[in-house]
């Protein structure tokens, strides 16, 4: 480790930076297995219900947009608080819902507050591994990486004890935990007031990141990759357990094995980031992506078994880990006084671009495994092209010189 990160008690913190970090894929993933009930219970239908999936990532995309640059000018520490504290209120009132208006409205909630105190999480880890930014952002994932691994078999755990409701109260006292824990814990990291005020510093913070040509293809890639693992994990519930009938049991064991796949992309990043530098790691998490996403490509055409799906999902959810992580410290670097508006755009653009998966998805009509794999192949090709061009831009730069 490093000698910033040491002055700094980091088996305290990083921990604590992911469980802030981990509120997101609990709050999606953790109410996945009662979506039936809770459409019986709200009297509504199940497309309906899986509109607050949609309604969510729009939320959070939302407020990741106005708490960006709230981060840079207020303070990591108390929007982290404020976030924590109105996730959870919102998931408390959520486990009230009486009818599915009421569901769309605090799931909405729910995620634009959350966004409050995830945004600040990636700026902190900058200040604290400078340099080695990726290496940090790694140990975060990885330690986060448990909550989608647990949180549908925890839903399910607690549809088999009580309601669907307690799956709310459960992400309630999560947060309440998580916040007297950041109460205690969480650093505070040296802010760059500007002199600019209401609207015009939003747009003169987000002018500043948008039109910095030097972080633009890696905005771009963190986006496209994030659309990658998005069209798996809308994908996932479909593929495994309707196109090939694996029992609920096969399935929690499958989706395990691909998230320790990216559970386990991010350890070799903290092992080799540090020897190799950002961009080589990006390169070669590209290159590996490319190809397994071929394979699954291939496989799926050929209407191969299912664990030759797997099999090839599990290498491009490794290499999506890498790419992810190495794509938002090369952008985080670039952005030393505006790190909370550099996360605001990177978060932004993840989820909203997540939020199309479902639609494209529905518009293709899929009823196999070619549209989804199709969609990950193109995301990681067109990645690889934007990182080549930037490459070959960045050596005639140098040769201009």
């Amino acid at each position: 480790m490093d000698d910033t990160a040491r002055a700094f008690n980091t088996r305290i913190l990083l921990p604590l930076l992911a469980s802030i970090v981990a509120i997101t894929p609990l709050a999606i993933d953790m109410y996945l297995p009662a979506m039936l009930v809770i459409a019986s219970s709200l009297d509504a239908d199940m497309p309906q219900v899986q509109l607050s999936l949609s309604i969510y990532l729009a939320g959070y995309a939302l407020g990741m947009m106005l708490y960006g640059p709230l981060a840079d000018q207020l303070g990591r520490r108390k929007l982290a608080l404020f976030g924590l504290g109105g996730f959870a209120l919102s998931s408390l009132l959520l486990a009230f819902s009486s009818d599915i208006l009421h569901l769309w409205v605090l799931r909405g909630a729910q995620a634009f507050t959350g966004a409050a105190a995830t945004v600040v999480v990636p700026g902190i880890i900058r200040h604290i591994y400078q340099a080695n930014t990726a290496k940090g952002m790694s140990y975060v994932s990885m330690i986060m990486m448990v909550a989608p691994l647990i949180a549908p078999s925890v839903g399910s755990a607690i549809m088999g004890l009580a309601s669907w409701q307690w799956i709310f109260l459960t992400l309630a006292s999560y947060a309440v935990v998580v916040m007297i824990l950041a109460y205690f814990y969480l650093v505070e990291v040296p802010i760059y007031k500007s002199d600019k005020r209401g609207l015009h510093l939003f747009f003169d913070s987000y002018a500043t990141v948008l039109t910095n040509r030097a972080a633009l293809p890696d905005i771009a890639s963190s986006m496209l990759v994030s659309f990658a693992f998005f069209c798996f994990l809308t994908s996932v519930s479909f593929i495994y357990l309707d196109y090939f009938a694996v029992s609920e049991q096969l399935f929690g064991v499958l989706f395990a094995f691909n998230v320790v796949a990216l559970m386990l992309g991010n350890f070799l990043n903290t092992r080799l980031v540090p020897k190799v530098g950002s961009r080589k790691m990006l390169y070669y998490g590209l290159l590996l992506g490319l190809l397994s996403a071929s394979a699954l490509l291939v496989f799926s055409l050929m209407d191969l078994s299912l664990y030759y799906i797997v099999l090839s999902i599990a290498p491009l959810m490794m290499s999506l880990g890498v790419s992810a992580a190495n794509a938002d410290a090369l952008i985080l670097l670039e952005f030393e006084k505006n790190s909370g508006t550099a996360t605001a755009v990177i978060g932004t653009l993840r989820f909203g671009s997540g939020a199309l998966v479902g639609p494209l998805l529905a518009l293709l009509h899929a009823n196999n495994t070619v549209p989804f794999s199709a969609m990950m192949f193109g995301a990681v090709a067109v990645t690889a092209l934007v990182q080549y061009f930037h490459f070959l831009s960045h050596r005639h730069g140098q040769h201009g010189q």
